[in-house]
């Protein structure tokens, strides 16, 4: 690869390589919401040559929070004295009876924050009121909630719980690996989460799968640019983990940020939604810090509600479907009334169909 002064001119060059080198049907999932807002606004699918085909996968944390998590937050929501503190783009989406936005209009607890620290602050201006923080993510955004947490810590802040719903990217890719449905050839990583991991933790997936994996970032050129580096690989049969985000990830991540998640919290099988449970997805708090996490704090037992049945976001997570081959996309499911998560976040993938108005997928259409 050549460094490049004019992206324009650089993303032609590429372009025409990956014409001149695409031989084989090619599929590659991109496991980043974030990337999959780059490729659907930079209308890229519309650019690649037929043989690559593009799917979305289960990269939106907001999307993949399951029915029965969010059942759990909305009976914490409804509890008294507990106000739940969460970031906006949970507010609107489905649990199987309600969302946070309803019950905030019934009443219930319910706070926007922009970030745990903003949670702490709540807590510690109200003693009064037990101050819960949504915890949503993936490895990108568990050091905020572990500084935080060390915070209320040492400021011996009793009215602050975590709830975490925190899930961890290699475990579901694994998954997907292991899913005879789902057919994937290549592997765009999340640049972001791979600041924290680096490579070493998805080598698993060229030297036990045999699959391509490229780190890459958020611009479209540097989409590009992984493309025909997960293309050559191809060619050469030659799997193996990439970074081609070398301007913000190293091959050990950051050791600094990973010992700080490794303090307070501990692996555990959670489940996804529309994927079901993985085996050391999620994140709980460790024993010791048992009195700041919510689960234990307060013991309520939810009833398990009805799932919709009509909504494909379970599909699409797992790119099995696109998201206009729902039958309630742009129909009963819109950005105004969305039906499901996919279609709530702004990282989603049938949020980002829509507004870009994508209808194509490589070679597919």
């Amino acid at each position: 690869m050549r460094p490049y002064k004019n992206k324009k001119e650089y993303s032609r060059y590429l372009l025409e390589r990956l014409y001149q080198e695409a031989d084989y049907p090619l599929t590659a999932m991109e496991v980043c919401g974030t990337h999959t807002v780059a490729i659907a606004r930079s209308g890229l699918r519309e650019l690649l040559p037929e043989k690559i085909r593009l799917i979305s996968g289960p990269g939106c944390p907001v999307c993949v929070t399951d029915d029965a998590d969010l059942d759990y937050a909305i009976a914490l929501a409804r509890e008294k004295k507990v106000v739940l503190a969460t970031f906006g783009d949970m507010m609107r989406v489905p649990g199987t009876t309600s969302s946070l936005q309803e019950e905030k209009s019934r009443g219930a607890g319910v706070r926007i924050v922009y970030s745990p620290t903003d949670a702490l602050v709540l807590a510690s201006e109200n003693p009064h009121l037990e101050v819960v923080f949504l915890a949503v993510g993936f490895e990108t955004t568990v050091p905020a909630v572990a500084v935080a947490l060390e915070e209320a810590i040492q400021r011996g802040l009793k009215n602050f719980t975590v709830l975490s719903l925190h899930k961890l990217v290699p475990p579901v890719m694994e998954a997907l690996l292991e899913d005879p449905e789902v057919k994937i050839d290549a592997f765009i990583n999340p640049g972001h989460v791979c600041t924290i991991l680096g490579s070493e933790p998805f080598q698993f997936v060229a030297e036990r799968y045999g699959k391509s994996c490229v780190i890459t970032g958020f611009e479209a050129v540097d989409i590009l640019e992984a493309l025909l580096m997960i293309v050559r690989q191809y060619r050469e049969n030659r799997p193996a983990v990439e970074i081609q985000y070398r301007r913000a990830v190293r091959p050990d991540g950051n050791p600094v940020a990973r010992a700080f998640i490794e303090k307070y919290f501990i692996p555990v099988p959670v489940r996804w939604r529309g994927i079901g449970e993985v085996p050391g997805s999620g994140l709980v708090l460790r024993e010791e810090y048992a009195e700041w996490d919510a689960t234990r704090r307060f013991s309520l037992s939810v009833a398990p509600g009805k799932r919709r049945g009509n909504c494909a976001c379970g599909e699409v997570l797992k790119g099995l479907k696109l998201p206009y081959e729902c039958p309630l996309f742009g129909k009963a499911c819109t950005p105004v009334k969305p039906v499901g998560p996919c279609m709530v976040s702004t990282e989603g993938s049938c949020a980002a169909y829509y507004r870009y108005g994508e209808r194509k997928v490589g070679g597919a259409i």
